[in-house]
């Protein structure tokens, strides 16, 4: 069971009880953030395709951290014009973990809880 939602101009397959990386968002570690643009919703061999957006489908979860992904050099030289430019650039992330999938408030994937686990 999977859910391809749209975050940040970007599109993401998103599996309950896995985290993912989107673009940095104003959201305090340890809150819940939605996914409010869910593309499509797949179960086995079902599906739901939104038209653009599946009706009442969210994708709930929490935030991890925040964090700066690797340096990247970016460089500009024009030949024969002793013009050069070195610039690095470390672009900012949000790592969110999938607690469930949900449409029209009723619950289809809900992610596995250390506590569930250990009984």
């Amino acid at each position: 069971m999977y859910a391809i939602v749209e975050a940040s101009g970007r599109q993401y397959q998103l599996e309950a009880g896995r985290f993912v990386d989107i673009d940095l968002v104003p959201v305090e570690p340890g809150q819940e953030f939605v996914f409010e643009n869910v593309l499509m919703i797949v179960s086995g061999q079902e599906s739901q395709v939104g038209q653009p957006y599946v009706a009442g489908a969210k994708v709930t979860g929490k935030v991890l951290a925040h964090g700066r992904d690797t340096k990247i050099i970016v460089y500009h030289m024009r030949p024969k014009k002793g013009t050069r430019k070195k610039q690095g650039h470390r672009q900012g992330y949000t790592r969110v973990l999938v607690n469930s999938i949900s449409v029209n408030n009723e619950v289809l994937a809900e992610a596995k809880s250390k506590e569930k686990a250990d009984v």
